[in-house]
């Protein structure tokens, strides 16, 4: 083999090993579309809350506009209206999004876990009456002990006549005034 004159010779420099600020991190295909199609659910989620849940949560016209137009949307042109969300939750942080709407979940599912305690509590005051009723009174002092009681005779009353619950739903809405949930 000829061997090629000095001057032809290549001049770059030789690479520096694995320079820590330069390193490449690949990412695989699979992955973008793993990321693409979670901000996708994401945005199906967004497109399923009410007005109210809507404005608790930090989007910005452009994405806010989107989701609108998506809820008036039926077939076809929901899901592709679902797609282009999903399209410009990806040019956004939707982190910040994310998290409110956990926030949103979370305060949800602690509301049903206190009806499931109300209802549960009430059961067991139209069951066992007096008992209960000092449970209550140790739970929410400032519940008052007669209305309390007088509802929960007056539930038992209901209950043993084969009446329609009037009183239990009063005495459900009771102790969710007195819980602080209103």
């Amino acid at each position: 083999m000829s061997k090629l004159p000095e001057d032809w010779q290549d001049e770059r420099p030789a690479a520096q090993p694995d320079d820590e600020d330069d390193e490449i991190i690949w990412v695989s295909k699979s992955e973008i579309k793993r990321d693409a199609e979670a901000l996708k659910e994401l945005g199906v989620e967004l497109v399923e809350l009410g007005k109210n849940a809507l404005e608790k949560i930090p989007l910005d016209d452009d994405l806010l506009a989107a989701i609108e137009l998506a809820q008036r949307i039926k077939k076809e042109g929901r899901r592709r209206q679902i797609q282009l969300i999903g399209k410009m939750l990806r040019a956004r942080d939707a982190e910040p999004i994310q998290q409110a709407l956990d926030k949103l979940k979370n305060r949800h599912n602690q509301q049903i876990t206190l009806f499931h305690k109300l209802e549960n509590l009430r059961d067991r005051l139209i069951e066992q009456g007096d008992d209960v009723v000092d449970e209550v009174m140790a739970l929410y002092p400032d519940a008052d002990r007669q209305q309390l009681r007088s509802l929960v005779r007056n539930a038992q009353k209901e209950k043993a006549a084969a009446k329609p619950p009037k009183t239990s739903r009063q005495i459900f809405q009771y102790l969710r005034t007195v819980a602080g949930d209103k």
